[in-house]
């Protein structure tokens, strides 16, 4: 049962980087869940020996699975295309909870939060290497490369000022850092999902409970692996936590993210009367306002109701505890995604009232 989930995730993982690659880069931004408290600063460990000429270092980052953080392990990935780099993801804040940006691939790397995720990736841009003439050339001051064996190397002394272990931009804490106008150029550029080998190790970190910080308390057992989802050949253990893993004491509600299901929520708060002073305007935006919230209270009765019979099917056949967690994890999911769809319905139809209600007379 356990690897038919993971097979099926697998799908869905690579059925959404397929249609990655044929948007706009610009679309390349938030994805999966949001989460209330940040993650675990990022763990000191070394750098695995590259395991052949192409490969490229992409580093580790904290993911969450719906319930806790996990460890990825940094790891060395062969690029898509001559002349790609990759733009590491990085989590940020984003007015109640932290969001996931995925990192990608492409000619240039883009913005990555700030985040000192090390060995070459300091905060801003790469300095472990470049493209010249169709190959890479290693920057051996900050990879662990065998130079009898790889040749094409250089060496540039980097002097890391960013001792910064926090890993996520914004919030409480976090990293204060904001694209530059070129990183916002490279972020409209062509770009390439996460390759195949990267989710078959984001998936392979998953699965295994010790890369969970709730078990690892932030210093995970593989940091590292020289291929990706290789953990227990050449894999590297972290030396020690990048710092103090304090989660909240309440993992539930906002402190802990989205609830799991739409039975736990609150009852959807009615929309307040207008009040600009124009009557016939008042009644206009309470009609909308109206229209909306009976749309969304209708969705969220058809998903709670369908989260139920599945609850009671799932009682019937006596599923297994893996198959019990995969529906809660996806009705977590399904829950977070319709409350982030119709906060930011609410906020565009706001935003689009508010231009008139200020355009009235005697309103500043």
């Amino acid at each position: 049962m356990k690897h038919i989930a993971v097979g099926k995730s697998l799908v869905r993982y690579l059925s959404f980087a397929l249609i990655l690659l044929c948007v706009p880069a610009a679309s390349f931004a938030q994805i999966g869940f949001s989460v209330g408290f940040g993650p675990p600063a990022i763990p000191f460990y070394e750098q695995p020996m590259i395991p052949g000429d192409g490969y490229l270092w992409t580093p580790g980052y904290w993911a969450w699975d719906g319930d806790d953080y996990y460890w990825v392990p940094g790891t060395w990935v062969m690029a898509p295309e001559v002349g790609f780099l990759w733009t590491p993801g990085y989590w940020g804040w984003r007015g109640n909870a932290f969001f996931f940006n995925e990192g990608y691939w492409g000619p240039h790397v883009g913005f990555y939060g700030g985040i000192n995720y090390g060995f070459g990736y300091f905060g801003r841009g790469y300095e472990g290497g470049r493209w010249d003439g169709g190959r890479f050339f290693y920057n051996r001051s900050v990879n662990n490369v065998n130079v009898t064996v790889i040749r094409n190397v250089y060496e540039s002394r980097i002097t890391d000022n960013n001792s910064n272990r926090v890993s996520y931009n914004g919030g409480n804490g976090g990293v204060n850092e904001r694209a530059s106008s070129e990183e916002q150029n490279y972020s409209r550029e062509r770009h390439i999902a996460p390759v195949a080998a990267q989710a078959q190790h984001v998936e392979a970190a998953r699965a295994n409970r010790e890369s969970r910080a709730s078990v690892n308390q932030g210093k995970p057992p593989v940091a590292a692996s020289q291929r990706p989802g290789a953990f227990n050949d050449q894999a590297v253990a972290a030396k020690e936590a990048g710092g103090r893993y304090q989660p909240p004491a309440s993992r539930g509600g906002n402190a802990a993210g989205p609830v799991r299901h739409f039975s736990d929520l609150p009852p959807q708060e009615r929309p307040s009367a207008p009040s600009t002073g124009n009557p016939k305007l008042d009644r206009k935006y309470q009609q909308q306002q109206q229209k909306l919230y009976d749309k969304q209270d209708q969705e969220r009765q058809k998903a709670q109701q369908q989260q139920e019979r599945e609850h009671q099917s799932l009682t019937r056949q006596n599923a297994s505890q893996a198959k019990t967690q995969q529906v809660e994890q996806r009705h977590q999911q399904q829950t977070q995604q319709i409350q982030q769809r119709h906060v930011q319905q609410q906020q565009r139809m706001q935003q689009r009232q508010q231009p008139s209600r200020q355009s009235e007379p005697g309103r500043r």
